[in-house]
């Protein structure tokens, strides 16, 4: 990974050539932002870790990964804080972990009951492991929907009313839905956006892996984030990008388009990296780096898996830092 004056380069660099979209209005007058990213986003930089394997209570593979933040002090009465971070180990058997905390810069207290969502759930499922934790707030039915994988190839579906007790709904992706020789459908993020010509009101983004074993970003809709139907082509190309595995994905829209930023493999160099697919899903416009990991602890050329949150306007994004299963959870704010 290129070293810390080589992320200044690149801040300069985007400075001159940020979009006009990104300017700030003072006064009447449109100033460009102090530093933006490509799409005009924020150019986020390392703030501190949040949490750390060996200093958690619920412990038993010394690894977690694939953060989620929520935040719910508008959407219950009597919160745990202001914020919920939802994360997990990934290896067996794993376990769908909350923390909480007042700021999206920490610190955030573990749930003393973790982990809320186990490997064993009768009578609906036995699995080795499950991971990935993604919560989608329903506004419409108050209520927080998680998507989860376990095993590597099924993603499952609970619903909970305060975060934290959640009842089992469904599976809602599989191998056995893709191609033939798939053999992982997880990671998945599902989001709120609306594509008309084709009914829906969400998104799912998801890592997509077959015998070749070279991971791709999928991506499906649904009108109900519940009955799916799934591209079965990948949105995303490993190849598109020079990586030899690409996951981790997050929807980002702003001036009428849409984008996803995920991560490269660190041996491809670690980095989240920017595509814009357009308000309908149908452009292909890779824009290169959205975050350079550093070589430095914690990223140790490595960023990945990152969830997007804005804490009194302030933008921030909390992802994995370091190694694959040997990492953090971290904030960087924009």
């Amino acid at each position: 990974m290129p070293e810390p004056q080589s992320g200044l380069d690149r801040r300069m660099f985007l400075r001159a050539t940020a979009l006009s979209g990104a300017a700030l209005t003072v006064g009447g007058l449109a100033t460009p932002s102090a530093s933006a990213a490509p799409g005009g986003f924020p150019d986020y930089a390392y703030v501190r870790t949040l949490l750390t394997p060996s200093q958690l209570k619920y412990n038993p593979t010394g690894e977690i990964i694939f953060p989620t933040v929520r935040g719910v002090y508008d959407k219950l009465a009597r919160p745990l804080g202001r914020y919920y971070l939802y994360y997990a180990p990934h290896d067996a058997p794993g376990g769908i972990c909350l923390a909480y905390g007042d700021s999206l810069e920490g610190p955030f207290t573990e749930y003393p009951d973790n982990p809320i969502v186990a490997n064993r759930w009768d009578p609906h499922y036995s699995v080795s492991h499950v991971s990935s934790p993604h919560v989608l707030w329903r506004e419409d039915l108050k209520e927080f929907w998680l998507y989860f994988h376990g095993e590597n190839t099924t993603t499952r579906l609970a619903r909970s009313k305060d975060g934290i007790h959640f009842t089992y709904d469904k599976v809602v992706l599989n191998t056995s839905m893709m191609p033939a020789g798939t053999t992982e459908t997880s990671y998945a993020r599902v989001f709120r956006h609306d594509l008309p010509a084709r009914g829906a009101h969400y998104v799912m983004l998801f890592m997509l892996n077959n015998t070749t074993n070279h991971r791709d970003i999928g991506w499906g809709w649904s009108a109900d984030g519940r009955a799916w139907t799934f591209a079965q082509k990948p949105l995303v190309r490993h190849s598109d990008v020079g990586a030899v595995n690409v996951g981790g994905p997050h929807l980002l829209t702003r001036g009428g388009s849409a984008f996803v930023v995920y991560n490269k493999d660190k041996e491809s160099g670690g980095d989240l990296m920017i595509t814009e697919v357009g308000k309908d899903f149908s452009l292909r416009k890779h824009l290169g780096v959205f975050y350079d990991s550093r070589s430095s602890a914690p990223e140790n050329g490595r960023a990945a898996a990152p969830s997007f949150g804005t804490d009194h306007g302030v933008p921030y994004m909390i992802y994995e830092a370091g190694e694959r299963l040997a990492g953090s959870i971290a904030v960087a704010r924009g």
